[in-house]
This record gives C-alpha cells, sequence and structure tokens, in this order.
C-alpha cells in the first residue's frame, strides 16, 4: 500500500513534543492513526539524536506479555534511559486491561513524552477526563481529505480526481482495492462491522443489534436532514422496531462518540443563540453511505454537503446550522471567533436553483464572510459580495 506523510498532523505533533500533557491520537476505525504514529517515530528517529523511543504495538504479538498494566509500566520503566528524551508511543492501548492505571502513573514520574492511539470506541474524547488524572491533549485523525487524496492519485484533471473522492471517500485502506465493489466490501466489513460489532456493542454491551443498525441506516438516509430524538423513534417504531427516546439518545451518542456520525446543532445568527430539538448529523466519511445502503442512494447534493461538513471540522472550524428567519443557511463556521456562512449545491447551472441557494446568504447583513460552494466547473465568481467558489477548487485549496 502506498503510504502517504500526513504532513497538516505530522506538525500537530511536532508542535506538542515534550510537553506534560499526555497526547491522544483519537478517530473513527481505519483512519490512519497507527500509521500516523509510525510516521512520528520515524521522524523522532531521523531528527532527534537526544530521543529514545520505547514503542509498544499491542496489534503484534509481540507485546502479548504486556496485556496488563502492570507488566506494562514496568516494561516501559525498565527501557527508560536517563539523560534521554524518552517517549512513549502506544498503539490500540485498550487492549491492556487497567491500561489508564499505567499511562497515568507514568505520567505522575515527568520523565516521559506519552503518546497513544485506541480503539474509537474505547478511547472517546467524553472517555478521556475520566480515564486519566492528569492532562491530555486530543488529536482528532479524519479520513483522508482530498488534498491527501490526490497525494494517492495524482491527476491533471482536478475534477475527475474530485469525482473519484465523492465516490469512494477519504478511508484510505479501500484505495488498495480496483474494483469498486471491493471497496464498498471493505468500508463495510473491514471497518462499519468491525465498528459497531467488535466496538460499540462489545463496550456498551448493547442486546438489540438490529436496533443500533436500523438507526444507522436511518441516519444515512437522513444525512444533512434535520432530525431528533423524537422523529427518529417515531420513524423506528412505525417499522416495528420496540425502542424508546431514551434508547435512541444513548445509541446516538455511542456513535457520534465512535466517530461513525458528527452531530451539528442549530444556530439562530439573529438571536445569537444555539437551537435546541433538530440536529443534523453527518458521516466521518461520505463513502459510508453508498457501501451500506447502495448506489441508489448516491446523492450527490447530499454527499457534497457532507463532505463539506466533514472539510470544515478537518480544517478546525467549529460548525453549526444556520437559521434567520424561516431560511436555513447550510453551515456556520467559526475559528478564532469569525463566522463564515457557506451553502452548499452541486448544481447551481439553473437559475431558479442559484437564486435559491444565494437568498438566504443575501439575508445575512454582519458583515462575515459568505461563500457558495457548488459544481461550477468555473474560475470563483462574486454575486453582491457572495463568493462563488467550484467545490473542486475549494476542496483542493485549504486557504480558500
Amino acid at each position: 500500500m502506498k503510504l502517504i506523510v500526513r504532513e497538516d498532523y505530522l506538525e500537530i505533533l511536532k508542535k506538542c513534543r515534550q510537553t506534560s500533557d499526555i497526547k491522544v491520537l483519537t478517530g473513527i476505525r481505519r483512519s490512519g492513526k497507527s500509521k500516523l504514529l509510525e510516521a512520528f517515530a520515524d521522524f523522532l528517529e531521523r531528527n532527534d539524536p537526544d530521543s529514545h523511543i520505547i514503542r509498544i504495538n499491542f496489534n503484534l504479538t509481540d507485546y502479548e506479555n504486556l496485556k496488563e498494566y502492570h507488566s506494562l509500566e514496568a516494561y516501559i520503566e525498565n527501557n527508560y534511559i536517563p539523560g534521554k528524551n524518552n517517549v512513549v508511543l502506544i498503539d490500540e492501548v485498550e487492549m491492556c486491561e487497567g491500561f489508564e492505571k499505567a499511562i497515568n502513573s507514568l505520567h505522575d514520574r515527568e520523565k516521559y513524552d506519552i503518546y497513544i492511539t485506541g480503539s474509537n470506541a474505547f478511547l472517546q474524547s467524553s472517555d478521556l477526563a475520566t480515564l486519566f488524572v492528569g492532562r491530555t491533549f486530543e488529536i482528532m485523525v479524519y479520513p483522508f481529505s482530498f488534498t491527501e487524496y490526490l497525494s494517492y492519485f495524482p491527476s491533471s484533471n482536478l475534477n475527475q480526481a474530485f469525482d473519484g473522492y465523492l465516490q469512494f471517500g477519504g478511508m484510505s485502506g479501500s484505495y488498495v482495492y480496483s474494483d469498486s465493489l471491493q471497496k464498498r466490501e471493505y468500508l463495510n466489513k473491514e471497518v462499519l462491522e468491525a465498528l459497531i460489532v467488535r466496538d460499540i456493542l462489545q463496550k456498551e454491551r448493547i442486546r438489540n443489534q438490529a436496533v443500533m443498525e436500523r438507526l444507522i441506516d436511518f441516519l444515512m438516509d437522513k444525512i444533512g436532514s434535520l432530525t431528533s430524538v423524537r422523529s427518529i423513534t417515531n420513524a423506528l417504531a412505525s417499522a416495528k422496531e420496540k425502542v424508546d427516546h431514551k434508547t435512541i439518545e444513548k445509541y446516538l451518542s455511542y456513535l457520534c462518540g465512535a466517530f461513525l456520525f458528527q452531530k451539528v446543532r442549530r444556530y439562530d445568527i439573529r438571536g445569537k443563540r444555539y437551537l435546541q430539538y433538530e440536529d443534523k448529523y453527518y458521516l466521518t466519511d461520505h463513502a459510508f453511505r453508498t457501501a451500506r445502503l447502495g448506489t441508489r442512494y448516491l446523492d450527490q447534493g447530499r454527499v457534497l454537503e457532507n463532505a463539506v461538513a466533514i472539510e470544515l471540522s478537518r480544517r478546525g472550524y467549529e460548525v453549526y446550522v444556520g437559521v434567520l428567519y424561516e431560511s436555513e443557511i447550510d453551515f456556520v463556521a467559526v475559528r478564532d471567533g469569525r463566522k463564515t456562512y457557506i451553502q452548499v449545491s452541486n448544481d447551481i447551472s439553473d437559475s431558479h436553483t442559484r437564486e435559491r441557494e444565494l437568498s438566504p446568504l443575501l439575508k445575512i447583513k454582519d458583515g462575515y464572510p459568505r461563500i457558495l460552494i457548488a459544481r461550477t466547473y468555473q474560475p470563483e465568481a462574486d454575486y453582491e459580495g457572495i463568493r462563488i467558489i467550484d467545490a473542486a477548487e475549494w476542496f483542493s485549496n485549504p486557504q480558500k
């Protein structure tokens, strides 16, 4: 498999070297956390002669005898070298029983630079403060961006390459398969089924797998649509599923905690407040939708909207759905206190569609940037202060 060095993430790891925090790489299964840790180890070996790397990968049988926290800590202590920058890299840390006790103890010794990865379901953002009494620094690792996809599949035709990205997504493990059916099989078997069955069901001790499966299908079908716990419960109940609101609420938190879905809340632009009850859910990688539901659900508009939502998060924005009077703005993206208003459309060649997409943005008068992202296949244009940007260009240039 071709290896792409993920420079943006590597830069984050470089900048937090030798800080006292426990560095935790999180993200959906098979998003590249282990490879990133390998790339960081290679960087240290090449560039820091004072570093001493203590590396443990629990996927390998070489470290099977360390799957108990006393043994793990003893191994690291025995490999400590005074006078060196002792860097601890542990992959799939949750496979060690009681791992948090060892990590907390090592952290308190104040002589290790600690980096860990783990299963997305067992090392969730919400768990970190409970697991580790010391400070943690979380690095969320997303599937490949379009720019990383272009590094893997160089192309002189940007729009053709973007077509491929919208179809196959950013889970690089699928790239080794040349057949589209094999790609979808990989996403279904190696990622989704493993995440649902081996991760979420096992950790949360869920007995009713059928309800979890139906919930996932429902959310995938409704990508980009406002929904609520009540509406989901009612929809599943109409399909003869015995389920209550509390169960659905818990299952939603499990799916978002395992990084399969990302919840996007609504924000009242005029009232400057967050709205309750209805949210949108987006897949961490848009290709999961077609892989699970089939090509009959290949709605390019929803796929593009999903891809934009995740790309904004990847670029470090807080993402919300905007509400202004009776209009909805696809995204309010906030970074460093500044907002950007974004509409997304697959095709605005029809004048009525173009006017419909521009209308909500024209109503916003606060001076923050307004953008319409669409498959225009044209250079960037301006309409009354609104930037109209071709989707492939926007994805290929993080500065857009």
